[in-house]
């Protein structure tokens, strides 16, 4: 009797628990929907100026590493090509966030025969050499990477899977805890929320950050039918080492380029405005 009440005791608490991590989740509009339509709400447990603080001291690290390894904008025809090309795609963030414009913004190339780029919460781009030589891109698809790197950062992507991860993992221990499956049937639900949820919502990151950036590029001035081309080289770069498409964080690159057809065109009008 005595362990009975005891369980109904645990599992009382827990799930009000439950209910109180999913209640300190914040519905937020990060921005404005643009030309592309961007319309999804988000669900925030963690803190934007907590990110971003995080976000800062790590890169600010991370600059200071690269700098003592002497890999820290060391072509300063590329910094200066990468910078001019990222000022007017920020230029451009208004239009999803008026805030961004107040940003503290930085972007530095990095030395590395990675094929990458990023752009962390409040604005801290990195663009790395192998990207820029081992696929030879031209300004148009260099726009389309960078202003793909910077919708993330206005999406607040990284803030999204934060929370995402915070919540589920508190709401799969008290699952497993109420239903006593122990670490293996803990180990289970993480894995089904990974497939059911987890891998989904990247994707669908992915989908929102490439029709911004699609837009951010246009309105620079930029040719966002080059979002194309750069994908189709990344495909052939990855030489169809990609992993299945249910178990990628990113979209295949046949649903990628085809999405982009439709985004590139919807944009074009800005494109053809922005070049008058």
């Amino acid at each position: 009797m005595k362990r009975s009440l005891l369980r109904t005791g645990l599992a009382s608490t827990l799930v009000a628990g439950s209910v109180l991590m999913l209640s300190a989740c914040e519905t937020v509009q990060t921005t404005q929907g643009g030309a592309v339509g961007i319309d999804r709400k988000q669900h925030m447990a963690v803190s934007s100026q907590e990110l971003d603080q995080a976000a800062t001291k790590q890169y600010s690290e991370l600059l200071a590493e690269q700098k003592k390894k002497g890999t820290l904008n060391t072509n300063a025809a590329q910094v200066t090509r990468v910078r001019a090309i990222s000022d007017r795609l920020i230029a451009q963030t208004g239009v999803f966030r008026p805030d961004a414009r107040n940003w503290k913004w930085e972007v530095n190339v990095l030395t590395s025969a990675e094929i990458n780029a990023w752009c962390m919460p409040g604005g801290k781009i990195a663009v790395y050499t192998g990207l820029i030589e081992k696929l030879k891109v031209t300004d148009d698809e260099l726009a389309a990477v960078i202003g793909h790197e910077i919708a993330h950062a206005l999406r607040e992507h990284a803030r999204e899977r934060a929370s995402e991860q915070a919540v589920a993992g508190g709401l799969i221990s008290i699952g497993s805890a109420i239903l006593g499956v122990g670490d293996l049937g803990q180990q289970g639900a993480q894995y089904a929320y990974m497939g059911l949820i987890g891998l989904p919502n990247s994707r669908s990151h992915e989908t929102e950050a490439d029709r911004i950036g699609v837009e951010l590029a246009a309105r620079a001035g930029y040719d966002p039918r080059a979002a194309i081309a750069l994908w189709q080289k990344m495909a052939q770069a990855a030489g169809g080492n990609a992993p299945p498409k249910l178990l990628s964080t990113h979209p295949s690159s046949q649903d990628r380029i085809s999405d982009l057809t439709v985004y590139s065109q919807r944009v074009m009008p800005l494109y053809q405005q922005a070049k008058r």
